[in-house]
């Protein structure tokens, strides 16, 4: 996603510094399903794409999650072309909305169904990160909520949140001392009842405190530039993709395919 790069560089050192002084205490494990599925990516229209068959086909992605739109007045001026070519491939479709604070939830959402214009089977998801390219317009935990109240009044789905462990918590970005506020996601925000979409570049992820016991659905495990992950340096390379970020999910392809189209938010997440 766009800012993601200096933001989740700054957030892990910062989570990771108290855990390297606590090497010893046993840390709970992320995915308690032994079966993780390496088949979901995630563009925008910043990401060059030459033939969505060639990624289904020859590098074994089941799933894509677009880019829709940001904030209250941007769209993303490829997702609409990109979503007939996927789905023509045969890819599940999935859209996400990049929060901002220039808008409200509301309106942001109201600007996200316009643009994503879901169907029955399209994955939808909120993209809470700190903005690292304006750090005023970072999205604040009020404003997720009444984005995700507002999708699930209009769908009846409540859509995954894109998040880090350390943002997710509260804590501030590095340098910058701004934060999600609230005190972070608290167990009875409806942001707890989301399927979780965990960015962490580390070999084994960390789960926020409201996601506890629940686990993550799908587990950012590396950028498009970014090393490190469960993969290490192993070229991570899609066909028919210039590059792209790469996205484990909890559980085997026809839980992926189960998931996708017929829960997809659906469920209350407990």
């Amino acid at each position: 996603m766009l800012t993601r790069r200096l933001v989740l560089a700054g957030l892990l050192s910062l989570a990771a510094a108290p855990m390297a002084s606590a090497a010893n205490r046993p840390r709970k494990a992320a995915a308690k399903s032994p079966t993780k599925l390496d088949a979901v990516i995630d563009i925008s229209h910043l990401v060059d794409v030459s033939d969505f068959h060639l990624a289904r086909k020859k590098s074994n992605i089941l799933g894509v999650i677009h880019k829709a739109s940001e904030g209250g007045d941007f769209r993303d001026p490829l997702y609409a072309k990109r979503r007939v070519q996927a789905e023509a491939a045969g890819l599940l479709w999935g859209a996400y909305h990049y929060g901002t604070h220039q808008y409200s939830g509301a309106e942001q959402a109201k600007m996200f169904l316009t643009a994503a214009k879901p169907g029955p089977d399209t994955l939808m998801a909120l993209d809470l990160e700190f903005n690292d390219s304006n750090p005023a317009n970072t999205m604040q935990l009020r404003q997720a909520e009444d984005f995700v109240h507002a999708v699930f009044a209009a769908t009846g789905r409540r859509p995954l949140i894109y998040t880090s462990s350390a943002w997710a918590d509260g804590k501030p970005a590095a340098g910058s001392g701004r934060c999600l506020g609230g005190g972070g996601v608290g167990e009875r925000s409806i942001l707890a009842q989301c399927p979780l979409w965990l960015a962490d570049y580390r070999s084994t992820p960390e789960l926020p405190r409201a996601w506890r016991g629940k686990g993550w659905h799908f587990w950012q495990y590396a950028g498009d530039t970014e090393q490190g992950g469960p993969r290490g340096k192993r070229v991570r390379g899609v066909w028919g993709i210039d590059r792209c970020d790469r996205n484990m999910f909890r559980g085997d392809a026809a839980a992926l395919i189960h998931f996708w189209k017929k829960d997809g938010g659906r469920s209350v997440i407990s």
